[in-house]
């Protein structure tokens, strides 16, 4: 597996036209505007860095700027990297995607019988979003165990598991805690250990509050008419499995490089991971065509924090954006970038 450290990644910068550059910067000016939040943008091109840029604030309370080691809250990016653990547990033998969610949740009702690990991974399970179920009755943050328990209280699914597609933070949340039950480690130690430390993703980290540090954060930022709001926590900020992964332009090149090889996971099940089920998901990714060209992608969206990857495999090109703003979604700006590289 190729392993670059962060700080030697610009030895691999290509660099790109004028034309190209100056389009890009059009397209994030609202993000390098004075005393803005911002946003690192990275073109991966055949496994070198064709275009790295960076806009804005990562913190606006120090002035300091976002840079090509800045973490940002992935968000729901998060989700591959949590699908990754629980196909290496598969790998292992520890568990099967056809088992029943009940064996190693006895805590849920009847209605988990049917769901398996695999509804979980492609949003086929059915089961109720924890957001609206927690809400705002409970002061304190909610964990992925907190899910667990909220899941176990409910006594039904939304249709009967497998048969229809609806996205579901709950069921990433639940994943993790199998992550934890089967390993014998933190979810964040797990990710650590068997992902981020092999690939080199260096500075990438599980947060949990109290126990660990992001370095070089962002926070995230809500701007409106009236200013820009630090909105960097929610209630739901603590839930890890479905978007607690703090990382940074940097590492995710490392992680994108990772994508050409087989060293984390078999390709049995790598070719599973990127299969579409409905709705074109399939574990933690979403895989598509755009512009007749394969895709696989995956956006995040979270309090403060607005996040798109896109990889285009039979060209290995990626488009990489991270931003600590609220809105707007990025998606629509990462795939024209694409456009200026396809």
């Amino acid at each position: 597996m190729q392993k670059l450290l962060p700080a030697l990644i610009l030895a691999v910068l290509t660099g790109c036209s004028v034309d190209e550059e100056s389009e890009v910067d059009r397209l994030f000016a609202d993000y390098s505007a004075d005393g803005m939040p911002g946003a690192a943008v990275m073109v991966i091109d055949n496994g070198r860095i064709a275009l790295l840029k960076n806009y804005g604030l990562a913190q606006l309370e120090s002035d300091i700027p976002v840079g090509i080691n800045t973490n940002f809250r992935l968000a729901s990016v998060t989700k591959q990297f949590t699908a990754t653990a629980v196909l290496m547990l598969a790998d292992q033998r520890k568990l099967s995607l056809d088992d029943s969610i009940r064996f190693y949740f006895p805590e849920f009702r009847s209605f988990a019988d049917d769901i398996k690990i695999r509804h979980l991974l492609q949003h086929t399970s059915g089961i109720e979003d924890y957001e609206p179920l927690y809400g705002d009755r409970f002061p304190e943050q909610v964990t992925d165990r907190g899910v667990v328990d909220i899941i176990a209280r409910t006594e039904g699914t939304y249709f009967r598991p497998g048969t229809r597609y609806r996205y579901s933070n709950s069921a990433y949340a639940i994943l993790a805690v199998l992550v934890e039950d089967l390993s014998g480690k933190t979810f964040a130690a797990f990710l650590q250990d068997n992902i981020f430390a092999p690939v080199g993703m260096n500075s990438t980290v599980v947060h949990v509050e109290g126990v660990s540090t992001v370095p070089n954060r962002a926070f995230g930022y809500t701007v409106t008419e009236d200013g820009v709001e630090n909105t960097d926590q929610s209630a739901w900020s603590a839930v890890l499995g479905d978007g607690g992964i703090y990382s940074s332009a940097a590492d995710l090149f490392q992680w994108d490089q990772a994508q050409y090889e087989d060293d984390l996971i078999s390709p049995d099940l790598k070719e599973q991971a990127l299969t579409p089920g409905l709705e074109d998901y399939g574990f933690g990714f979403r895989i598509d065509e755009y512009k007749g060209h394969h895709r696989v992608h995956h956006s995040g969206s979270t309090s403060g924090f607005r996040n798109f990857m896109q990889r285009f495999p039979d060209e290995q090109l990626t488009i990489i954006v991270l931003t600590n703003r609220a809105e707007p979604d990025v998606a629509p700006l990462a795939e024209q970038i694409a456009d200026l590289y396809l």
